[in-house]
């Protein structure tokens, strides 16, 4: 395996090359504190490529045009727009499947745009998906999630302050297409911080849940 700059006028990040022809492809994106370069993304595209799929890790549009600093909730559609934007990028260099995700904020805009157009991904992988404000349970952020056809991947810390396992659980019954969650155990929202890598896991479950597929 072997890691690449990837720098357009579109699509900052970095490509995860496995060995051999890609068998798939997967773009992650990084939360609303982080950037491309966060623990855990490196940690998945790290293990995705050691199975076969060429993996992308990018920085949103919010993180392109400030270093550090929160999303502008009033500039999403752009952030979704960059979603776009890296999906074209690994079409470009790969036929087959095509996967997407991310953490947090950058899940959450990941799922929205695959919810507004189911075609542009056969997968999604959502890392400590922020299901609602921290103590909020009644904000719930599950609108579009009917509106998700593709595999659906969650991956989350049973101790995550943006929503509990079983809520999480009960969010990912609203998605059409078929799911499953990982818990990480003694995890907050930060993924990062755990003793307990959950990158095989995770892409063991994305394996099982695409196939033949993949």
């Amino acid at each position: 395996m072997s890691v690449e700059l990837l720098d357009t006028d579109t699509v900052h990040g970095h490509l995860h090359v496995p060995e051999g022809e890609p068998r798939g492809a997967i773009a992650l994106t990084h939360g609303a504190g982080g950037n491309c370069d966060a623990k855990i993304l490196q940690l998945m595209c790290g293990r995705f490529a050691e199975h076969g799929l060429l993996a992308l890790r990018y920085d949103l549009p919010f993180r392109r045009r400030n270093p550090k600093g929160p999303p502008q909730p009033a500039r999403a559609a752009e952030d979704r727009a960059g979603v776009a934007d890296a999906t074209a990028s690994l079409r470009e260099r790969h036929t087959g499947p095509i996967l997407v995700g991310g953490v947090s904020y950058g899940g959450r805009q990941t799922s929205m745009l695959v919810a507004e157009q189911p075609e542009i991904a056969d997968a999604l992988v959502l890392l400590s998906y922020p299901l609602h404000p921290p103590g909020k349970p009644e904000k719930a952020r599950t609108e579009h999630l009917p509106g998700i056809t593709v595999p659906t991947v969650f991956v989350h810390g049973v101790r995550d302050p943006f929503g509990t396992v079983d809520e999480v659980r009960e969010a990912a019954a609203m998605v059409v297409g078929a799911t499953a969650l990982i818990e990480v155990p003694a995890a907050g929202h930060d993924l990062s911080r755990t003793k307990s890598d959950p990158s095989d896991r995770t892409v063991t479950a994305v394996l099982d849940l695409l196939g033949d597929s993949l």
